[in-house]
């Protein structure tokens, strides 16, 4: 079949043709649908599938009545509490509501994420568990990549490091971490733990890091170090990293250069209230930078709805990215950036590769940035998937 009249993001106008579930090939456009299997675009503009570097299906409530946020304070070992009382009280499974996530961040053109999930000594590896059920329901339409994340810490919480040894043995893809300094007080003694983890199962690595300044620059500094040792170049990302946008530009040019020799990458989600990462900055230097949702309607924020191009739109804004040439990098971030971050192979709009796509009602990257429209048509393997927003199976 054929998806004719389609407008690239280089703004050509093409046809793709599909067969066996892949691109075979992008001919010029044609003009008319020439059978009753050829879908006509209209012109729509025609993304590879949106990437979502960073969510937590585990965390969410959707589904669930209001929750109302309750924390007490605004720093994250606050949340950290008052989230556990949240988590306590639910009445639906994690599988419930990350399924819930799942089905409404496809019907919006994510067909690729990362998602943190809690393991600590209250929940054991339950919440593993469960969002394991979900990426084994939804495999032939989204990939799921898990990271164990020790949201209580990994030394202040007792055994947590064995069980994040565990959670990698049960299927969690990557280990996680969280604020060395901030939470654990320990930097040595959080990264020995983590990174020795992920060398001896052989998995990559990606940090929460919240710590500003030059604290949490400090720490960004031994990250990159110790995943130089490691040998983990292209396998370690922080996500948030406040700190690179708390310090002096010079300072945060020459954590950068660490980064990238390194090869450590850097995720932001555009933060409402938290600094933004520079993220042309740490681009120019070489550092791959990439986008998430983050929280979407959990105990840790009642806002987000896991739209990736909303999410490109929300970087932008808190970026000032006024420019088309600045929006394209807003995109980059939740497509081509957030597929090398997660090591995704045979990804793109090419021939050869997944008949995966996404059709949106825009001229331009920039306009599906700035308007958000309703996604058109999401397409899986060459079969539409989701219409005008809704999924379709």
């Amino acid at each position: 079949m054929r998806y004719v009249n389609a407008t690239l993001p280089d703004g050509s106008r093409r046809d793709i043709s599909v067969e066996g579930g892949r691109i075979a090939a992008l001919l010029p456009s044609s003009g008319n649908a020439a059978s009753a299997e050829d879908l006509d675009l209209d012109g729509a503009l025609v993304l590879p599938p949106l990437v979502d570097g960073h969510i937590h299906l585990d965390k969410t409530l959707l589904g669930l009545p209001w929750v109302p946020n309750r924390a007490t304070g605004n720093q994250v070992a606050d949340r950290i509490e008052a989230e556990r009382k949240v988590r306590a009280a639910r009445s639906l499974p994690e599988s419930e509501t990350g399924t819930n996530l799942v089905r409404q961040v496809l019907a919006s053109g994510t067909l690729h994420m990362r998602s943190h999930v809690d393991i600590d000594n209250q929940l054991g590896l339950r919440n593993l568990h469960e969002i394991l059920k979900v990426r084994e329901r939804f495999r032939d339409l989204v990939t799921i990549e898990i990271v164990a994340f020790p949201q209580s810490g990994v030394l202040r919480s007792p055994g947590a490091a064995d069980l994040l040894d565990a959670a990698i043995a049960d299927g969690a893809d990557l280990l996680g971490g969280l604020d060395p300094v901030g939470i654990d007080g320990d930097l040595d003694g959080h990264l020995d733990a983590i990174f020795g983890i992920a060398e001896r199962r052989g998995v990559g690595i990606d940090i929460h890091l919240h710590d500003g300044g030059e604290g949490g620059i400090v720490e960004l500094l031994a990250i990159a170090a110790r995943t130089k040792a490691a040998g983990l170049s292209g396998k370690v990302a922080v996500s948030h990293a406040f700190a690179l946008g708390s310090v002096p530009t010079a300072r945060a040019a020459e954590t950068a250069d660490a980064l990238a020799d390194a090869g450590v990458a850097i995720m932001s989600h555009g933060p409402g209230a938290a600094t933004i990462p520079p993220l042309l900055l740490l681009r120019q230097h070489g550092v791959e930078v990439f986008g998430g949702s983050d929280n979407i309607r959990d105990a840790w924020s009642p806002f987000g709805n896991g739209d990736m191009l909303d999410r490109a739109m929300m970087i932008g804004y808190r970026a000032n990215f006024r420019h088309d040439h600045e929006l394209s990098v807003a995109y980059e971030m939740v497509t081509s950036a957030a597929a090398r971050a997660l090591g995704l192979a045979d990804y793109g709009l090419h021939v050869g590769s997944r008949a995966d796509f996404v059709v949106v009602a825009a001229g331009s990257i920039a306009e599906a940035i700035a308007s958000r429209p309703r996604r058109k048509l999401v397409v899986k393997a060459g079969r539409v998937v989701a219409r005008d927003g809704m999924l379709e199976t």
